[in-house]
């Protein structure tokens, strides 16, 4: 394994820990105002739709999260075997 590869890994963490974390707040915040629009009796079609999109969004964040962490871990492997 070359330098290369362990800076490459590390720009991939360094760029998708925080997008991960971002889409899972946002997801996050998404979800509860699909809760809000349930509870202010909007038609089914509008919240349950709106909830699916905040699902996907949250699952996204915690998708890019994990592989933010595999990046991590591979770069601290690259590091360590210098």
């Amino acid at each position: 394994m070359s330098a290369n590869d362990k800076e490459m890994q590390y720009k991939s963490w360094l760029l998708k820990a925080p997008l991960g974390l971002v889409l899972t707040g946002f997801g996050a915040s998404l979800i509860g105002a699909a809760t809000v629009r349930k509870q202010s009796g909007a038609p089914t079609l509008h919240w349950v739709s709106f909830g699916t999109l905040a699902l996907t969004v949250f699952n996204s964040g915690l998708s890019v999260l994990a592989d933010a962490a595999k990046h991590r871990a591979h770069y601290e492997r690259l590091r360590d075997a210098e």
